[in-house]
């Protein structure tokens, strides 16, 4: 546990860098615990995670403006997830640039989308950055406010080494069968 500790506090601002570019809230919630625990420091994490999440969605709206023929090949066989985050897109506005933070499966699709649908890029990069803001804010701080009692379940899953993925199956299954029932409902 200590190497594992070790490991995450040498590289683990590199790993938040990264994987904040692609949106991951897993790892954003991962480095507000280690920041509980002192492994990282809060406001470095905080700052790393809502630039690199801010370039990240800059960077898909840019492909999607001015490398439309290049991307078009990757996404033949997602039509209609391409569909939804249009229709997310026409039903919430601005709001979109919000609600995509937090939703797997569309976040890099409403970039897209919206770059495809000739929406202005300086009005994205503004209401991104607050977009950015308040996702990592809400993740890393809930997180780390919940520190303690997400220590104390690691420590229970060391008795019961099954249970995480129990749990972790379940939930994925649950989020997959319901996100199947939502999309296929029109």
């Amino acid at each position: 546990m200590e190497d594992t500790l070790t490991n995450l506090s040498t590289w683990g601002y590199l790993a938040l860098a990264f994987f904040s570019f692609g949106g991951s809230l897993v790892v954003v919630a991962a480095a507000g615990v280690l920041s509980y625990m002192g492994e990282m420091n809060l406001y470095v994490s905080l700052g790393i995670a809502i630039v690199f999440n801010y370039i990240g969605d800059m960077f898909l709206f840019y492909l999607g403006k001015y490398h439309k023929a290049d991307i078009k090949p990757y996404f033949e066989k997602h039509k209609r997830k391409i569909a939804l985050s249009t229709l997310i897109l026409r039903k919430y506005g601005v709001w979109a640039i919000f609600i995509q933070k937090f939703l797997y499966g569309i976040k890099t699709l409403i970039p897209l989308s919206m770059a495809l649908s000739r929406y202005d890029f300086r009005k994205f990069g503004f209401y991104n950055v607050f977009a950015s803001i308040f996702f990592i804010v809400v993740i890393m701080l809930s997180s780390f406010y919940a520190g303690e009692t997400i220590k104390q379940l690691f420590e229970a899953f060391k008795e019961y080494p099954w249970v995480p993925f129990v749990v972790l199956f379940s939930v994925i299954g649950l989020l997959w069968f319901a996100m199947e029932k939502i999309t296929k409902r029109q």
